[in-house]
């Protein structure tokens, strides 16, 4: 059921809350509710995708501390999303994390803060569709019996151009209303969970029955950040572990279509983040209690198999129905590139719409009330980004994802001091609000911070990553200051071109809470 164009406000229509000064867009209002919002999360993340892909090279870097590293990793994300969700209550605006940055610290940082979501989320894009072409060529070999299939995925020709109809199928799905996007998630997300429930407990009566391929007792040491043998191995597995979080944010992104905008996109925040850590857990105890830790044919810190554990575990744990975990992770890809589509564009839709880049971008389709302009674009720069990389070097694009943590670290960081500053004149107002405006988000955001520091300084080795240089220094760190120093050169142009904005006329710093005579109902529970 869509929503009538009448019922929708217009875009530079009377503020949301007046002492906000934060206006509605245009977006189809009340068009998602908890559950879809925690279901799009879910997609974002891309479980499926993202496990199978960092399970082996966090083995390799903690062995059996895995569920450690993942507790761990967990930590800063809910801290995160907690301070998320408190400035959501205050300032629910598509704009997330562009809007709150530049109402705590001003037009500029803000606007740094919304460019490190659109490059990390558009490069995510593009990885994303080459992760669903590669799933796509084994799915077929595998079906077939005919493994040669599987290398027409390495001809960078045949790879680009499926690639880019991947793209431009998740982007024709963005592009309609969120009601066709949910309706697409609630069995892509469902299918894939499922799987993967399914494949944790074949793995489990494996080991039970005694044919685990290595089986390891499980053991509550597992869980022991402490046992870790040394600080870089900590720090190693902590950045995967980071990058296996990353996404829920786009339920915050949604704040503007779904109901009950105040509450709803943070409970789900919060709800997306609790789930996934339970489907990790479970997925890294059972399938390390099955497999081990060892570099044998299935073992997972064997290299041959650390890029695609999953696939290379799916005939020993399910027998004939292996092509399920295939399908599973090509879903998951799939349905994660199309719901990855929803942060960017409606971060630059958010910054058109205030005057911080082109009005073009602010444009909404009038029929599914979509910012189909600011899609068009994400789509065009990942599929640009994809193609160009894939033919100058497969290193290049596995360094971009590498340095992708980075990018994750400064936004995600941004925006969490965000809440600690906006909200400091509300600190002691009471305990619930030092907890979740100041402690919360001050230790997430200071995790984060050393994280992003810690990963800039190390990715100047050459050694860091796939060992690519650029006269002497890493990779890893050239392309991640370029992709920043990018969008700080952008941000100057534009700055020239559309001053108001940088002056604060459009979006200024707002007023401390605590000056406030009306404040949004407190919310309770999570």
């Amino acid at each position: 059921m869509s929503v009538s164009k009448a019922s929708q406000p217009t875009p530079g229509s009377a503020p949301a809350s007046s002492s906000e000064g934060l206006s509605s867009k245009g977006l189809g209002v009340g068009t998602v509710g908890l559950i879809g919002a925690v279901v799009i999360g879910l997609s974002c993340i891309a479980p499926a995708y993202t496990m199978t892909a960092a399970l082996g090279p966090t083995v390799s870097a903690v062995g059996v501390n895995v569920p450690a590293i993942v507790l761990v990793g967990f930590i800063p994300m809910l801290l995160v999303a907690l301070g998320y969700r408190e400035l959501n209550r205050m300032m629910p605006d598509s704009g997330t994390s562009f809007t709150w940055a530049a109402r705590a610290f001003g037009p500029w940082i803000g606007w740094m803060a919304g460019w490190g979501l659109i490059a990390a989320t558009t490069i995510v894009l593009s990885n994303l569709a080459g992760i669903a072409v590669d799933f796509l060529f084994l799915l077929i070999a595998q079906l077939s019996g005919q493994a040669e299939i599987a290398d027409l995925a390495s001809n960078p020709f045949i790879n680009v151009a499926v690639c880019l109809v991947f793209m431009a199928g998740a982007a024709a799905v963005s592009y309609r209303d969120m009601q066709t996007t949910q309706k697409l998630q609630y069995v892509l997300v469902a299918f894939q969970v499922a799987v993967l429930i399914l494949f944790s407990v074949a793995a489990a009566i494996k080991v039970a029955s005694g044919d685990g391929f290595d089986a390891t007792p499980v053991s509550w040491s597992w869980f022991d950040p402490f046992a870790v043998s040394s600080f870089g191995a900590f720090a190693a597995g902590l950045s995967l572990s980071i990058f296996i979080f990353w996404g829920w944010d786009v339920t915050l992104t949604m704040n503007e279509e779904t109901k009950d905008p105040e509450r709803t996109p943070g409970r789900a925040a919060a709800i997306t983040v609790i789930a996934i850590v339970a489907l990790y857990l479970l997925l890294a105890v059972t399938l390390i209690s099955y497999a081990g830790t060892g570099t044998g044919e299935f073992g997972l810190s064997n290299p041959d198999i650390q890029d695609n554990a999953f696939f290379a575990l799916a005939g020993p744990v399910l027998g004939p129905f292996a092509a399920l975990v295939s399908i599973a992770v090509l879903t998951s890809s799939a349905s994660s590139l199309q719901s990855t589509f929803v942060g960017p564009a409606r971060t630059l839709l958010s910054m058109s719409h205030y005057g911080a880049l082109p009005p073009w971008f602010s444009k909404i389709h009038p029929r599914f009330f979509t910012p189909g302009n600011a899609t068009i674009v994400t789509a065009i720069a990942a599929s640009v980004f994809y193609a160009v990389m894939r033919f100058v070097s497969q290193n290049v694009l596995s360094d971009t994802i590498t340095a992708l943590g980075m990018m994750i670290c400064f936004y995600y960081g941004l925006t969490a001091f965000a809440c600690v500053w906006y909200f400091r004149k509300r600190w002691f107002d009471s305990v619930r609000s030092a907890f979740f405006t100041l402690l919360c988000p001050l230790v997430g955001g200071t995790i984060l911070a050393v994280l992003f520091v810690t990963t800039l300084v190390d990715s100047m080795d050459p050694d860091y990553g796939s060992g690519s240089e650029v006269f002497g220094v890493g990779l890893v760190f050239v392309l991640g200051v370029t992709v920043l120093l990018l969008g700080a050169v952008i941000m100057v142009w534009q700055s020239i071109k559309r001053p108001d904005f940088f002056r604060g006329l459009t979006l200024g710093t707002d007023a401390p809470p605590s000056l406030r005579t009306t404040r949004p109902t407190e919310a309770t529970g999570v």
